[in-house]
C-alpha cells in the first residue's frame, strides 16, 4: 500500500509552519509572524488538549503565543 495520509501530512505541515514562524517571530520580534504561528498551531493544540496525560499542556501553547503577540505589538507602539 503506497498511500499518503493527507490528514497526517497537513497536521505535520501545520506544526512545521508554526515552529518556523514562531522561531522567526522571536528572532525578529515580529508580531505578525507570531499571529501566523498562533493560527497554524491551533489544530495541533486542539489535538493535544484531548490527551489524558501531561501532553495536554502542549495545548495551552497558543496562550503563550498570544502573550508574545501582545508584548511585541506594545513594544512596536512605543518605538
Amino acid at each position: 500500500m503506497n498511500t499518503l495520509n493527507w490528514i497526517v501530512f497537513l497536521w505535520q505541515f501545520s506544526c512545521g509552519i508554526s515552529i518556523i514562524s514562531f522561531a522567526y517571530g522571536l528572532f525578529k520580534r515580529s508580531w505578525i509572524s507570531m499571529i501566523i504561528s498562533l493560527v497554524s498551531f491551533l489544530p495541533v493544540s486542539y489535538y493535544f488538549l484531548g490527551a489524558e496525560n501531561e501532553l495536554k499542556f502542549i495545548g495551552y501553547t497558543p496562550i503563550l503565543m498570544l502573550l508574545f503577540i501582545l508584548l511585541f505589538k506594545e513594544s512596536k507602539k512605543r518605538i
